[in-house]
């Protein structure tokens, strides 16, 4: 029998519905006004950083510490204390530069003489970290209260033992007396220094353009800005990187989606060759999130452009390649260049300065 089509041609029509197909069926770019794009915004939960001390409280503030002013400024004193270390030589700030994104900008945090994280774990922004609902990668703490005890106790970062701080912060009578006259008890605890940490951690929210956007101010941002924020709203972002803190209210698989081209080297190729790396990117460290299952805290977006480098092992520097990775395997719809650039512009306006509560 003759055969009606020749082998080549029916791969090549194939080859044509696999590249015309996604374009045909992409969807058209949605086009809002800024009363449309704000009020898609505020109808989630994306709302702005509070610009006062009262309204903070409504938003940050924990039954089981609750702030006052002495005891931030307690907090304050503590997170510089380079006393919290073993070799008094870091402090809280040294892999949270407030100056510069609330991270240390390394790929891994670096600890107790020069000794790197063992998982290559990027330190994760304090800024805003109050306003999510667990911390740390794998979100084994609750809240930045239990956050702030988990550093100081690593042998490599701080290196401290509770019973070490307290032996040591009690020699100094003037913090001592601080703390009676703000938690009533004769001596320092850790328990209670961890609270006074994670008091002053709760006043470190930023605001910027994007608030003022949202508050009503329509020059606030770019057009370009305005259409990578239509993007995020759109396309799914907002469904990991909500709340006030455009990000870390929850835990999420990554990647969500794999590609069969990722496991085949080229087509009809003898030998398949598999990915070595569950990521879209080296695996440094071999961390794998909570319970082994590539499952981590959402990142939060507020000042995300000052802390490259990205993901959990810091193995991506430029943040445009971000957004690539994230719409490609989270969203499921690859960006192009103009969409990635306009993202990115969105994605500035989230750069702030703190708030002086």
């Amino acid at each position: 029998m003759k055969k009606l089509f020749h082998p080549v041609t029916i791969t090549l029509l194939v080859l044509c519905i696999l590249i015309v197909l996604p374009l045909l069926l992409k969807r058209p770019e949605p086009i809002l006004t800024d009363a449309q794009l704000r009020e898609q915004a505020l109808s989630t939960t994306m709302k702005p950083v509070p610009k006062t001390y009262e309204a903070l409280l409504k938003v940050v503030d924990n039954p089981e510490n609750p702030l006052s002013k002495e005891k931030i400024a307690l907090g304050k004193t503590l997170f510089f204390d380079t006393r919290l270390s073993r070799d008094k030589s870091i402090s809280c700030a040294s892999c949270h530069n407030l100056e510069e994104g609330g991270d240390d900008n390394l790929p891994t945090a670096i600890g107790f003489h020069g000794g790197a994280n063992p998982f290559h774990l990027n330190s994760p922004t304090v800024l805003n970290a109050a306003l999510v609902k667990t911390q740390f990668w794998n979100g084994r703490a609750k809240d930045v209260e239990e956050q702030a005890g988990g550093p100081v106790q690593a042998p490599f970062e701080m290196n401290m033992t509770p019973k070490e701080i307290e032996k040591r912060l009690n020699a100094d009578r003037k913090l001592t007396e601080q703390f009676k006259q703000i938690f009533g008890t004769e001596k320092i605890t850790f328990e209670n220094v961890r609270k006074a940490i994670g008091a002053y951690e709760r006043t470190l929210l930023t605001r910027g353009a994007y608030d003022r956007f949202l508050e009503g101010d329509d020059n606030a941002i770019s057009a370009a800005a305005k259409r990578g924020m239509t993007l995020f709203l759109t396309r799914g972002c907002k469904g990991c990187h909500g709340g006030m803190s455009v990000g870390g209210q929850s835990m999420q698989k990554f990647p969500l989606r794999r590609y069969l081209s990722e496991y085949i080297g080229l087509w009809f190729e003898p030998n398949i060759r598999l990915k070595e790396s569950p990521f879209p990117f080296v695996n440094v460290g071999g961390f794998l999130g909570k319970d082994d299952a590539q499952i981590f805290r959402v990142p939060i977006l507020r000042n995300v452009t000052k802390t490259a480098p990205y993901f959990h092992n810091g193995s991506v520097d430029k943040i445009e390649e971000v957004v690539r990775i994230m719409s490609k395997y989270q969203v499921g719809e690859e960006f192009n260049k103009e969409q990635i650039a306009d993202v990115v512009e969105f994605l500035k306006t989230l750069e702030g300065e703190l708030v002086a509560y």
